[in-house]
C-alpha cells in the first residue's frame, strides 16, 4: 500500500481496517477489484474513491460480489466507479496480457510464482500447462527461455481467445500451442509422454488431475509444479499438510518422487493458504 493511499484512508478508517483493505483489492491493468472483508464495516465505495485518487492509472473499480466459481473460474463483479468495462491490458515481467476480468480468471498476486517457475525452465524443455487461463505462465516462460515448447490448455473458450491474443502480442507464436478443452482429455488423446515439466496452477483440481500430469511426463520423469489450497489453524503448517495429502496420493500410485521445493504462495482468507510443491518425478506409475 502506498503511503499516500494509507494517509487518505486514515481519515475514515482505523489502522486495523486499513490493513484489511490492503489485502482486499487487486489492480489488473487499469481495473481495480475490491474484495471487502466480511468482518468489518469498510465501505467499498469509499475505498474505490481513494483508489481512483491515488492510482491515477486506474479507470474502473469493481467490487467482487461472489467467490470464484465454476469450471471457468469466474466471479461476479459490481461496478463502483469509473468506466463500465471488464477488459484490460496488464503488464508483467516484460509481457503484456489482455484479459477480461469478468470472463476469465486472472490473479496479479501470482506474479512471483510465474517469474519463479520461468526461472527454473531450461532451454529446450517441453512444458504442458494444464490450466493456462489467458496464458500468463506460458507466455512468460516462452518469452524468457530459448527453444521451449509450451502446450497451453484451458477449458474456458474466452480465456483461450485471450491466450491466442497474448501469444500474438508477445510474439511467441512458434513456442506456444494453445489448446481448448479439458486437460485430462487432451493429455490422454495427444500429449502422453511429451513433457519435461507440467504446470498445475488450479488448486481446486490439482489433486484429482495428478494422474494426468504423470501421463504427460516423458518416460524418464520430470517436474510437476503443483498448487493447492490448504486450511491450517493454530500451529498447523499448511505446507506440511499439503505434502502429507500429496504424498499419500503419490505413494498409492507407485511414483518415485522428491518434494524439491515447497512454500506458502499467499494467504487466500482466514486460515486458508495457497501452497506450491515442486515435485521431481524419477519414476512414473507402471500404469495409469
Amino acid at each position: 500500500m502506498t503511503k499516500r493511499f494509507r494517509e487518505k484512508l486514515s481519515a475514515s478508517l482505523s489502522s486495523k481496517e486499513i490493513a484489511k483493505v490492503y489485502t482486499s483489492f487487486d489492480i489488473v491493468g487499469d481495473i481495480a477489484i475490491i474484495k471487502t472483508p466480511n468482518d468489518n464495516d469498510v465501505n467499498p465505495q469509499d475505498v474505490a474513491t481513494q483508489i481512483m485518487v491515488v492510482h491515477k492509472n486506474v479507470k474502473t473499480v469493481f467490487v467482487q460480489t461472489s467467490p470464484i466459481f465454476g469450471d471457468f473460474r469466474i466471479r461476479q463483479l459490481k461496478l463502483l466507479t469509473g468506466e463500465n468495462k471488464t477488459d484490460t491490458k496488464h503488464r508483467e515481467s516484460g509481457c503484456v496480457f489482455a484479459v477480461d476480468v469478468g470472463k476469465c480468471y486472472f490473479s496479479p498476486r501470482l506474479l512471483g510464482e510465474r517469474s519463479r517457475v520461468a526461472g527454473l525452465v531450461s532451454p529446450g524443455e517441453t512444458i504442458i500447462n494444464m490450466f493456462a487461463g489467458v496464458g500468463c505462465f506460458s507466455v512468460i516462460i516462452a518469452k524468457k527461455v530459448h527453444q521451449t515448447k509450451v502446450y497451453s490448455i484451458d477449458i474456458n473458450p474466452v480465456a483461450v481467445q485471450y491466450m491466442k491474443e497474448n501469444i500474438r502480442v508477445n510474439r511467441v507464436y512458434s513456442k506456444i500451442v494453445p489448446l481448448l478443452g479439458d486437460s485430462k482429455e487432451i493429455i490422454e488423446a495427444e500429449l502422453q509422454g511429451k513433457a519435461d515439466r507440467v504446470l498445475m496452477p488450479l488448486p481446486e483440481l490439482a489433486l484429482q488431475y495428478l494422474p494426468s500430469a504423470f501421463m504427460a511426463l516423458k518416460k524418464e520423469g520430470g517436474w510437476i509444479h503443483y498448487y493447492d489450497f490448504e486450511h491450517a489453524i493454530g500451529k498447523e503448517d499448511p505446507v506440511e499438510k499439503t505434502k502429507i495429502k500429496v504424498a499419500k496420493k503419490l505413494d498409492s500410485l507407485g511414483v518415485g518422487y522428491v518434494f524439491a521445493f515447497s512454500r506458502v504462495v499467499r494467504s487466500t482468507g482466514p486460515n486458508w493458504y495457497q501452497t506450491v510443491l515442486d515435485i521431481h518425478v524419477s519414476q512414473l506409475p507402471s500404469k495409469f
